[in-house]
């Protein structure tokens, strides 16, 4: 365990009645005033390993020891109860390490040392306190920061399934996360991977760790489930520091949470708790929510706290407990596609069904671009009208289709080839993901770009015709004025 936990256990007294040890667990007799998810430090022949509480029986209490209880014989092993919830060291001394989920090193360096201690479980927010999400983080993938934008203090969830490239999405995002014009960090934390997929996340990751930027959790599969259940509310803890104390913006990238709440049903099963739908306990609803009411922004302070989890849905059902209880915390969510990915498209978002609730908080006028919601909401729709004339394709054949349909393929095609399609390692500009957008939009009849003004086609719309032969784009907006002057305004037709 990360930093000076000893400290916290040193006048406890120490138990040496062992009844059991099974497994990762120890089972201690004889204790009195110990509560659930209390620490717990486990004094062996060779040397100190570090536990929860995670059962309470009369006077016994069964402890889940994190290192594994390899070795060990009740004769040997004293427990030291830390008499209050696990807390660790907070502050700038994370930025630039490499951790496992507990905060205990894995890059050779010292433990983490702090001046400041707070609890892993955190504090709730209140919300008088809470600041509505403003102001975009732009994370260099074209068909977030133009769709579903990213806002300071909200949480968007990242839906998938088994096989697609989650994981590569997740490292992309904390790799290439920006919010202009403020200290802007990530804290990512990897729960329940696989030693291949570690690597990569490690290895993606390295230059924006080395720069001091990044604080990366892993934890492997192969580790105990109570250390799965540990490595979020550590991350987030660590997050509301550089947030809240130090004034940063803090995006904190969670994978899987799938495999935390596996963690959640395998803890709850050993406490011999009630299952609930599928095996999950009753309180996943509220288990989850502890995470992602963590982030916001908070009156009075700088800093704020961005959420963005990664979950697999198995078998691809989004009515799953997990992406099911997910969907009603977060604001929004990414949906990404298997359609898509077979396709050779990365990243597979399905645009049509994904969805950012606070976009309109964080784009637009004064914080991305004037014409950013509204060519969105055009991308869109054209995209919903071309999915129709692709379904009609299939049943008459594309030959069969008039001009407009046949447009509207075209226009499909070029929005995966140029503007969903990017490199695993490419981070694009705002201004660079909205032109792709409107090269796009001009392979459309100008009679079909009803979401956008005149005055925003001249600007914006490449191509020969939209620019008048003198040049002024007043004068292109007036000649497209007819064209539009059936179309409700952009901002009804997009709230409609």
């Amino acid at each position: 365990m990360s930093s000076g936990d000893s400290a916290l256990t040193g006048a406890r007294i120490a138990h040496g009645d062992i009844r059991a040890i099974r497994g990762p667990l120890v089972v201690v007799g004889g204790v009195d005033d110990v509560g659930w998810d209390e620490s717990a430090e486990v004094a062996t022949p060779d040397g100190m390993r570090h536990g929860l509480v995670l059962d309470l029986d009369g006077d016994r209490a069964t402890v889940q020891v994190f290192e594994g209880t390899e070795g060990l014989t009740p004769g040997a092993v004293e427990v030291r109860f830390g008499g209050r919830p696990l807390h660790i060291p907070v502050g700038p001394d994370w930025l630039g390490r490499v951790c496992n989920g507990r905060g205990a090193p894995l890059d050779g360096g010292p433990p983490i040392a702090g001046d400041r201690f707070a609890p892993v479980a955190g504090w709730p927010l209140n919300p008088v306190e809470r600041e509505p999400p403003r102001e975009p983080i732009l994370t260099g993938v074209s068909v977030i920061d133009a769709l579903t934008t990213l806002v300071r203090g909200q949480k968007l969830p990242v839906f998938s399934v088994a096989g697609l490239p989650h994981l590569s999405l997740a490292t992309q995002i904390a790799a290439q996360s920006s919010s202009p014009g403020t200290r802007f960090r990530v804290v990512f934390a990897a729960m329940g991977l696989t030693h291949a997929d570690i690597a990569f996340v490690r290895d993606r990751l390295e230059e924006r760790t080395a720069s001091g930027e990044l604080v990366l959790l892993l934890n492997a599969a192969d580790d105990p489930p109570i250390e799965r259940i540990l490595t979020p509310r550590l991350a987030l803890t660590v997050a509301e520091s550089l947030a809240f104390d130090d004034g940063a913006d803090v995006l904190v990238v969670l994978s899987d949470m799938t495999n935390y709440a596996e963690a959640v049903r395998e803890v709850s099963a050993a406490r011999r708790e009630i299952p609930a739908r599928r095996g999950y306990p009753g309180y996943l609803y509220s288990d989850l929510a502890t995470l992602y009411e963590r982030c916001g922004r908070v009156r009075g302070r700088e800093g704020s706290v961005t959420i963005v989890p990664v979950l697999t849905m198995p078998a691809g059902d989004i009515t799953h407990p997990v992406p099911d209880l997910t969907g009603y915390i977060t604001e929004g969510q990414i949906v990404l596609s298997p359609e898509l990915a077979a396709r050779g498209i990365y990243p597979p978002v399905d645009t049509l069904s994904s969805l950012s609730r606070l976009m309109r908080s964080g784009a637009g006028p004064g914080r991305t671009r004037d014409d950013h919601l509204d060519v969105a909401a055009q991308v869109l729709a054209a995209l919903a009208r071309a999915r129709q004339s692709a379904a009609l394709a299939e049943l008459v054949g594309a030959s069969a289709l008039g001009e407009t349909d046949r447009a509207y393929l075209s226009y499909r095609d070029a929005m995966e080839r140029d503007l969903l399609d990017q490199g695993r390692a490419e981070a694009r500009t705002l201004e660079d993901t909205l032109d792709r957008a409107w090269a796009a939009l001009a392979t459309l009849p100008r009679q079909e770009l009803t979401m956008v003004s005149p005055a925003q086609v001249a600007a914006h719309l490449p191509g020969p015709d939209v620019t008048a032969a003198s040049g002024d784009p007043a004068t292109a907006a007036s000649s497209l004025a007819t064209a539009s002057s059936t179309a409700p305004p952009a901002e009804e037709a997009r709230d409609a």
